[in-house]
């Protein structure tokens, strides 16, 4: 089978931001507490945002509150983690249990319904709709009728706070003081310092599209590639006023060309600001209250539909208008082509294909580039070609 893509390569850079495309929202524009937990965007576009006084859900225009008082079912006001489902559910965690909001209710999940611990650091979804909460005493997971528990020794006995599931559907644990654990069918390996992890305190594990693992840690960000090999090491993502020191690492979130986001906080410089990989350049891009973000202390981050960026901090939140380049990523029958516009570099990857070859056309339908392809991915330059439109042909294992 073969694919047309239409990219417009004008030549511009894709990261650009400054203090005028960030737009802050504190309790004076209608937030419960300028104090934010954390931070996520539900399929509808609408901002959840969760406090130590309670829940609210922004739609950009009007601000919903929910409490104990007034939705029996919420297990606590002290909202530490919120996660939208991918069918509309919303998922919280306090140190008291989780709750879920079907849009009409709230339901309570604690030891008493099977969780193996009420205090909740972490909530993820698989692929199959499986809910995984990560708790202090390891990891419990739903399937909408039965739980089930993992816990020491399978996994650290310091508990679990971020889970990720890679593209074979084995999942990843990230514990606070033990490392990243991958449970492969019934085995669990073990990832840690001596595996060349930056640290033992791992904050957070995200999967993109190329089933690079990036886990933060209490030192910045490992990479693992798909090899489950640490291939990248990165400590001075945001650059801090003296005296410099590495990056602990709150939270990571994947924007739309799969580029990760970094949340960052130094609590004893009272230091903070978010850090963005861009995959093109291979160059870190950080911002933080120079730059128009409203606050240090930062909790929590989360992309939304538009592409752009919500920071949740202990001063209020931040979205940062990040958007799409003019012509959106290019995403057809599994294959991803970005940036689009480019400033010459690009990017095509497919999980679910086995890439042959590629060729550029011009508009007077010339062939004027052609490459085989021996991965899932590969990157191009096509610097020296005249800005304008040009055609991509791939051709796949499927014809």
């Amino acid at each position: 089978m073969r694919y047309f893509f239409i990219i417009l390569c004008s030549f511009i850079l894709s990261i650009g931001l400054n203090a005028q495309s960030i737009v802050n929202y504190t309790s004076s524009d209608g937030l419960l507490t300028d104090f934010v937990e954390c931070i996520d965007v539900d399929l509808n576009g609408n901002v959840w945002i969760g406090t130590s006084i309670g829940l609210q859900k922004f739609d950009g225009s009007n601000w919903t509150e929910y409490n104990t008082i007034n939705s029996p079912g919420l297990v606590g006001d002290n909202i530490k983690v919120i996660t939208a489902m991918s069918n509309g559910d919303i998922w919280v965690g306090t140190d008291f249990g989780a709750s879920r909001f079907d849009g009409i209710s709230w339901t309570t999940y604690n030891n008493a319904s099977g969780l193996n611990n009420n205090q909740v650091y972490s909530i993820e979804e698989d692929n199959m709709g499986t809910i995984w909460i990560g708790t202090h005493a390891g990891v419990s997971f739903y399937n909408g009728a039965i739980w089930h528990s993992y816990g020491y020794p399978d996994l650290h006995w310091s508990g679990v706070n971020g889970t990720a599931v890679d593209s074979d559907g084995n999942i990843w644990f990230s514990s606070p003081l033990g490392g990243v654990t991958c449970m492969l069918g019934n085995n669990f390996i073990n990832y840690d310092t001596s595996n060349g992890l930056i640290s033992q305190n791992a904050t957070s594990i995200i999967i993109d599209h190329l089933n690079n693992k990036w886990i933060g840690t209490g030192g910045g960000v490992s990479v693992l590639d798909s090899t489950n090999t640490i291939v990248e090491n990165h400590t001075r993502m945001y650059i801090m006023p003296p005296p410099d020191t590495l990056n602990p690492v709150v939270d990571i979130a994947l924007d739309y060309y799969q580029q990760p986001w970094i949340a960052i906080y130094v609590g004893y410089l009272a230091e903070g600001g978010v850090a963005l990989w861009e995959s093109n350049s291979e160059t870190w891009y950080d911002y933080d209250v120079s730059d128009g973000l409203v606050g240090k202390n930062i909790k929590g981050i989360a992309i939304d539909l538009d592409n752009n960026v919500w920071i949740a901090t202990t001063t209020g939140i931040s979205k940062m208008l990040v958007g799409f380049n003019s012509i959106n990523t290019i995403n057809h029958n599994n294959i991803l082509i970005y940036p689009n516009p480019s400033n010459g570099n690009i990017r095509i990857s497919s999980l679910l294909e086995n890439m042959h070859s590629l060729e550029i056309y011009n508009t007077l339908s010339q062939l004027i580039y052609t490459r085989k392809i021996t991965n899932n991915f590969i990157d191009i330059n096509i610097s020296d070609l005249d800005p304008g439109i040009y055609f991509i042909r791939i051709d796949s294992k499927s014809g």
